[in-house]
């Protein structure tokens, strides 16, 4: 057996380890274990990669490996639940500049037609993907403004842009030999990563994040290509098509086109709407208590709120008192409910709440008119019947959470701010509403306390 046979024999070991471990991220029960099974598929694919490539000096690399080992590492510990999101968006962001610096190295090397083709594709998909990532970093962070940035004439500034970039590409393959060619296209792609989503809502950076993560593929394929290294384009040609089919999912689940996700002005809808008129009407833990105590059937709905007061593991002490006072206790989670896709699934896994009592959308809506109580902990859009009841809305027609058909819901928040999407709330105001105003962990808390 010749070396390069087998090598090309790991390579495909690899490549179905990687296939493997995605296969096992789709269940919140073996997600862990699939996470395992690719960082060991990477580690064997680097290692190989590097026999392949006939690397002399390791110096580098070693240095690379550890200084990546801690960052990765204190990322892991350190950074709070409140703030996955922003991580995962600079972690996307991290791919898609690692994947233009490759094009940008093998540009010294690979001069053929093809070769120079991959390269620009690689510099151009992981330029948008590098500064893209950061926009939605600084949005998610809210370092800047979460609104949509609009201005007249965007749309123009934006083809412009693509043909610029278009045009360099061009000269690119024509004479790779002139970098002035390469430092265009390297400017003009972080610049319409820039472009692409200053016009995205901060509500929809759920799917911004997914598309981003797809990009960030895209671009290891391309650079695959560039570097003539097989793996790589299989393990990027997995993270684009499932980073692309989580997307089209997101989209579905906001009511959103994924054209309009791909050209920009996604979610730069205006967020003026009817003012809602009705009373608002609060309770207090302790009759929260008495309603929650009769109850046989409550459906908790979890959001961004949850996370920031770090409830979760407060819910699952209710969830065990309220099954023990022989209630069945399920949890409706909507596709878009926090920050990033999945958000919810992981705030609660680490809560240990059982996956089967982890209800989708399209499987609790059916069952909300038998609820006796409907608990929603720090959702706003995801719950909002104006989607359903107002056409004006800007959310209307996207799918939600019918919490306001269950008999009594229960809405914990700190006060009448809307959500991320600046949207009034006529759930607020139903007769069958009660608002339990103040941090969720304290109310939950509360609420534990009296069954106790």
């Amino acid at each position: 057996m010749t070396l390069d046979l087998a090598l090309n024999m790991i390579y495909v070991v690899s490549a179905g380890l990687f296939i493997y471990g995605l296969k096992l991220l789709g269940s919140p029960a073996t997600a862990r274990r699939g996470n395992a099974i690719s960082a060991v598929a990477m580690l064997i694919a680097i290692i190989v990669a590097l026999l392949d490539q006939s690397v002399v000096d390791y110096r580098w690399i070693i240095g690379g490996v550890i200084i990546g080992t801690i960052i990765g590492g204190l990322a892991a510990r350190l950074i709070a639940m409140t703030s996955m999101p922003e991580m995962v968006a600079l972690f996307n962001g991290s791919g898609g500049t690692a994947s233009l610096l490759v094009g940008w190295a093998a540009l010294s090397t690979h001069n053929d037609t093809f070769s120079v083709v991959t390269i620009f594709l690689s510099i151009l998909i992981g330029g948008v993907t590098c500064s893209g990532s950061l926009i939605a970093y600084l949005k998610l962070s809210e370092k800047m403004s979460g609104k949509p940035i609009i201005f007249s004439g965007q749309r123009i500034v934006n083809s412009i842009l693509v043909l610029a970039i278009l045009v360099c590409g061009v000269m690119l393959t024509i004479d790779p030999s002139n970098l002035n060619y390469l430092y265009a296209v390297i400017a003009l792609s972080v610049l319409f990563g820039v472009m692409a989503v200053i016009p995205i809502g901060g509500a929809d950076m759920p799917v911004v994040i997914s598309l981003l993560n797809s990009y960030s593929g895209l671009a290891a394929c391309a650079a695959g290509f560039a570097v003539n290294n097989n793996i790589l384009i299989v393990a990027g040609s997995l993270v684009g098509a499932s980073g692309m089919i989580l997307t089209n999912i997101m989209c579905k689940a906001m009511n959103r086109s994924l054209v309009n996700v791909l050209f920009s002005g996604f979610g730069a809808v205006s967020t003026e709407t009817t003012k809602v008129e009705g009373e608002i009407k609060p309770i207090s833990v302790e009759d929260a208590f008495y309603i929650l105590e009769a109850a046989t059937n409550v459906v908790i709905v979890p959001g961004y709120g949850m996370a920031v007061a770090q409830a979760q593991h407060a819910v699952k002490e209710l969830q065990l008192l309220l099954e023990k006072n022989d209630a069945e206790v399920n949890y409706g989670i909507h596709p878009v409910a926090g920050r990033m896709p999945g958000h919810m699934n992981v705030l609660l896994a680490e809560a240990d709440v059982p996956y089967d009592q982890l209800i989708e959308m399209e499987e609790i809506n059916p069952r909300m008119d038998s609820v006796d109580v409907a608990i929603v902990i720090g959702a706003n859009d995801v719950v909002n019947p104006a989607a359903r009841e107002v056409e004006s809305s800007p959310i209307y027609g996207m799918p939600v959470i019918n919490v306001d058909q269950a008999r009594t819901v229960f809405v914990l928040k700190r006060s009448m701010a809307s959500g991320f999407a600046g949207i009034e709330n006529p759930l607020f105001y139903k007769d069958n509403t009660r608002m339990l105003f103040g941090d969720a962990k304290e109310s939950i808390s509360g609420l534990v306390r009296e069954f106790g």
